[in-house]
């Protein structure tokens, strides 16, 4: 049975425990054995982090501890999982670089705040993980991001709807879905789910679900582990 950890709290506005108890219930009745907790702390023990297939981060603008963000990193190069969503993956910790490089972007504005209605475009890509799901409209926050270059873009959405000084620059598209390699870890991550009902819509909670169980399987491919690994930390001087 595969094991996944579901790590929620931070800011209340993006639902989190309503967000991961939906998590729990996808992963739960996909098989795995789920944990839930509401502590950064339970990323304290590093070993049994590395023992996991799946870590699900759901907490929104905080502050961490360098170590907790090292043992996450360690883990995830050592082939676990890792998938999330919206502010819950990637407006995590604004003044942490590490968790940013690890997971591939990180929040910057959603210009309209929320209640804008856009679609999301599914790219065509060398992943098949979003095969079969059509283009759909979505009416909440449209994130913008700045975005790693390394990461495997799966679906994007149209810039400008809203006005703002950003609008000068023409129309970009700018990633929702992507995927990336940290180590021999996968990593995934859909911007959609300012709140619980977005993630509930069936396109939604298809490409979740769908980036959910690829994260979980990436550990099964790894043929060798390195139980001393040590997280990258930049040039020792990437932190305050």
């Amino acid at each position: 049975m595969k094991k996944a950890l579901i790590v929620w709290g931070g800011w209340d506005g993006h639902e989190p425990e309503l967000v991961s108890a939906l998590f729990d219930e996808w992963l739960t009745e996909a098989g795995f054995d789920v944990e839930r907790a509401n502590t950064l702390d339970a990323y304290a023990d590093a070993e049994k982090l590395r023992e996991l297939d799946l870590i699900v981060p759901m907490w929104t603008m905080d502050t961490i501890e360098q170590k907790y963000v090292e043992n996450v990193s360690a883990a995830v190069i050592n082939g676990v999982g890792l998938a999330g969503c919206h502010g819950g993956m990637c407006d995590s910790f604004r003044t942490n670089v590490d968790w940013q490089f690890m997971t591939g972007g990180q929040w910057v504005a959603h210009p309209g705040n929320d209640g804008v209605e856009y679609t999301v475009e599914i790219k065509n890509s060398s992943s098949p993980l979003l095969a079969g799901i059509d283009n759909f409209q979505v009416k909440s926050e449209q994130y913008y991001l700045h975005i790693d270059p390394a990461v495997e873009v799966l679906a994007t959405t149209r810039f400008p709807l809203a006005e703002g000084p950003h609008s000068t620059n023409g129309a970009v598209d700018m990633p929702v879905v992507w995927t990336k390699k940290w180590g021999q870890g996968r990593v995934f991550y859909n911007s959609l789910g300012h709140h619980a009902d977005i993630m509930e819509i069936p396109s939604v909670k298809e490409i979740m679900t769908r980036g959910l169980l690829w994260a979980a399987e990436g550990k099964e491919l790894v043929s060798t582990r390195n139980s001393a690994a040590k997280a990258y930390t930049g040039m020792a001087d990437n932190q305050l």
